[in-house]
């Protein structure tokens, strides 16, 4: 009997140990999250270990009972790459959000109204070198008619035995023609561990291929940010003849106009769909992103 209540009352004192305010649960609940990370990561698996609905409960358990500094410390089947990847959906998720088209639409695609594809074909006989991205952007800006460019490619395809070729020296020849005289400019937009945007606008010589610099902007950009970056990069720096930049509609803004004015830098614009236009400062910003 006095054995019985001896265990009893030792039970008792460490139920009291355990659910008083203090480090005695937390090295306990530690020491099992060790050991319980240890045998999952014992299990001979040749892809990350599965864990159980048993893992899953006593690693949830203990993690209540452990303080956050301590937690990350002891935490060790979490990798980085878990993380980033966690990070990387969260990023898609946001712009899912933002900018995915929930109206219900009729599946199937529309034709093009007979005198668009009359004013298409018109045009591209009028200006054999223009390409789809640009007629469609020139439809866009003189009448208003929304059109992409891969419905323009699909209208010329279809009427090209009535078109004829075009010729002309090509961009790459002129970028030859333009040695040490031509920079270009462009903008990236990337997203920080707490998923807020920032956007990077870089400078590069054409011909050298040389990086002019970089500058960084968090938020949304305008125009006034816009020419705020672009004068911080060229700060101090011989400047070209000529800025090649694509058909950003901030490009376009009166502003943007005057700063490249002063300077005394003429503006080229890039030929919109075509990659070629703009070709050697697309690939650092793939390389950067």
């Amino acid at each position: 009997m006095r054995e019985h209540l001896s265990l009893i009352i030792h039970l008792l004192f460490t139920l009291a140990k355990l659910f008083k305010p203090g480090g005695v649960k937390a090295v306990i609940a530690e020491n099992i999250v060790m050991r319980q990370q240890l045998i999952t990561l014992s299990r001979a698996r040749k892809r990350p270990p599965k864990l159980s609905a048993f893992d899953r409960f006593c690693f949830g358990l203990m993690a209540c009972l452990v303080s956050k500094s301590r937690l990350q410390k002891i935490a060790v089947i979490l990798k980085p790459a878990t993380f980033l990847n966690f990070h990387k959906v969260l990023v898609k998720r946001k712009y899912h959000q933002l900018y995915s088209n929930k109206l219900n639409r009729n599946p199937g695609r529309k034709g093009q109204d007979p005198a668009l594809i009359d004013f298409v074909v018109e045009m591209k006989k009028r200006n054999p070198s223009f390409r789809y991205g640009r007629i469609a952007m020139q439809i866009v800006e003189c009448f208003g008619i929304e059109i992409s460019r891969f419905a323009v490619g699909r209208i010329l395809r279809k009427n090209k035995h009535n078109l004829p070729a075009g010729d002309g020296p090509s961009w790459l020849t002129f970028i030859r023609q333009m040695k040490d005289s031509l920079w270009s400019v462009d903008l990236f937009g990337c997203e920080s561990m707490t998923l807020k945007s920032h956007w990077v606008m870089v400078i590069m010589d054409q011909f050298s291929r040389r990086i002019i610099g970089f500058s960084v902007h968090a938020g949304d950009p305008d125009l006034i940010v816009y020419c705020r970056l672009f004068n911080e990069i060229i700060a101090g720096k011989c400047l070209p003849k000529y800025l090649s930049s694509d058909n950003d509609p901030l490009f376009l803004f009166h502003r943007w106009q005057a700063n490249l004015r002063i300077l005394d830098v003429d503006e080229i614009k890039s030929i919109p769909g075509v990659p070629t236009s703009h070709p050697f400062v697309e690939r650092p910003i793939g390389t950067c992103k």
